[in-house]
């Protein structure tokens, strides 16, 4: 049996020296083979120089680099497109994602799970204003997206090689791989972990790009919020006209000229505000029907080390042609004791090719 752990990679300079030892320890434990595969989405800092080093000592670490940032769920699309594992794991490299939760999820993946997926019951280090901000986008995700999404499921799961083929046939440009999982139905049990802080570096979903992220998830899996609008114009021209029924009455019957020019602007402004607001949603859902319709690549591979890829081995993907030439396979090691990737890092620190921020 093959593992492969797919971790995406962005600015974690500061984490990967941390990350490979912890990992390690824990598939030393494992009786398989393993593979780990980092996904460079576009990093600005010395994170691509660490992965290659890595990989040059190791002919188990592949590294797959975009030539810029794509995304988190691109670098998630592009791993599982370039795993060849029996069984494949999505984490994270910052730790928050615990390693040890690796051996539960391959218990239940014997057992004939086809996604095995770590939900949170404790956020360690988040402030009360995190945690309230992911209680909502939870909620959100499962009233507006699909009520098949589990709260506090991120993107730390175990695929099985049925899961990885059905995961891989979803090509559309705006993702959310949570979405795409739980609209499968596929077998699927849950392993509870305590999530820890950060080892090092600083988060990637601050609020605005949760908001974002949620939208995307909400736009590409639900007309939710196209149903809401029709609802809200329709309740507003119902207001709309029995107001007129009002002003006519009292011209009419009682031959009183209903004052109210505040009122009249104010209801104006009121509708106005909502065409304008539908307008925007019809406008956001036409654009990304255009964009689905020209077809562009999901990512751009630009750089790979210990492998070889081809154009055309994953739909909507560009490979560049140095990207094809086959990095020549070092001999077969036995698995290094955590020092060693800390002694490998810690020298090309100290050669001054990582920066310190």
């Amino acid at each position: 049996m093959l593992l492969s752990i797919i971790i995406p990679i962005y600015n974690e300079a500061k984490a990967i020296p941390h990350l490979v030892p912890a990992l390690r320890s824990v598939l030393a434990q494992l009786d398989c083979e393993y593979e780990i595969v980092f996904v460079d989405d576009g990093s600005k800092d010395e994170s691509a120089r660490l992965l290659e080093t890595l990989a040059e000592n190791d002919p188990r670490v592949k590294v797959f680099s975009f030539s810029r940032n794509f995304g988190h769920q691109a670098a998630i699309t592009a791993g599982l497109d370039f795993a060849a594992g029996d069984a494949v794991v999505v984490m994270d490299a910052d730790l928050q994602d615990p390693p040890e939760v690796l051996l539960e999820m391959l218990e239940l993946y014997h057992q004939g799970y086809d996604v095995v997926s770590a939900q949170r019951v404790h956020r360690e280090g988040d402030s009360a204003f995190k945690r309230w901000t992911a209680g909502c986008f939870y909620w959100l995700m499962k009233v507006m997206v699909d009520e098949r999404l589990i709260p506090e499921v991120g993107d730390f799961r175990l695929f099985s090689r049925e899961a990885l083929a059905a995961i891989r046939s979803f090509r559309e440009q705006h993702r959310f791989m949570r979405g795409l999982v739980s609209w499968l139905g596929l077998k699927e049990a849950i392993v509870p972990f305590q999530r820890r802080g950060r080892v090092a570096g600083e988060t990637k979903y601050p609020l605005y790009r949760m908001l974002r992220f949620a939208w995307t998830a909400i736009s590409s899996f639900s007309a939710l919020p196209l149903r809401i609008s029709t609802v809200l114009g329709f309740s507003l021209c119902v207001a709309g006209l029995l107001y007129f029924i009002y002003v006519l009455y009292g011209a009419l019957v009682l031959h009183a000229v209903v004052p109210g020019w505040t009122s009249i602007v104010a209801l104006q402004c009121l509708f106005s505000g909502v065409t304008l607001l539908g307008l925007g949603l019809i406008g956001d859902y036409v654009a990304r029907i255009y964009e689905e319709s020209k077809h562009r690549p999901l990512y751009v591979l630009s750089r790979v080390a210990n492998t070889s890829v081809r154009p055309g081995q994953a739909r909507r993907a560009v490979v560049l042609p140095r990207c094809e030439a086959k990095v020549p396979a070092m001999p077969a090691v036995s698995d290094p004791k955590p020092a060693s990737d800390l002694e490998v890092l810690s020298e090309v620190v100290s050669k001054g090719r990582v920066t310190r921020v």
